[in-house]
């Protein structure tokens, strides 16, 4: 068994692509992804469907890596609130050297705060700075940053 993908289903696939790559320097998997016909409208249960979109290799892994699959979908619900406890998915998280730097960077490149960055010891593990942020599109990233200690 292995895990391969996370998908974000976009308003805009450009667009947030264009984000994640920026920000977070995931690099694009060609071909782009143009789904449609008879075996995508019985696979998505949705009639006359077209998917549009793209895989990005996330950082720190190889070409064989779990990807980000990014589609935006000819037919979509309206998107409801994101919130860190809603049932579901929640969020994507990220390992980074400077938290408050890759905030900075979301929020340059279209993103936004979620709550505040924190920064708390817990016992037997070190010391961990974390803050949730949101892509342009709402979704919820977790930076963390982790100072191993003894305890």
């Amino acid at each position: 068994m292995k895990y391969i993908h996370t998908n974000i289903i976009a308003n805009d696939w450009k667009k947030l692509s264009g984000f994640y790559q920026k920000t977070f320097y995931c690099q694009p998997i060609l071909p782009e992804r143009n789904l449609v016909g008879d075996w995508i409208d019985k696979l998505t249960n949705i009639e006359d469907v077209h998917v549009r979109g793209i895989h990005l290799q996330l950082p720190g892994y190889e070409n064989d890596g779990p990807t980000l699959e990014i589609f935006q979908y000819n037919k979509q619900p309206e998107k409801i609130e994101q919130k860190i406890n809603r049932p579901g998915f929640a969020h994507i998280a990220f390992r980074v050297g400077n938290v408050k730097g890759y905030l900075n960077k979301i929020i340059e490149n279209g993103g936004s705060r979620y709550g505040d960055l924190v920064k708390k010891k817990i016992e037997g593990m070190g010391t961990i700075e974390v803050v949730y942020a949101c892509d342009p599109e709402g979704n919820i990233i977790e930076l963390q940053a982790w100072e191993k200690g003894s305890d």
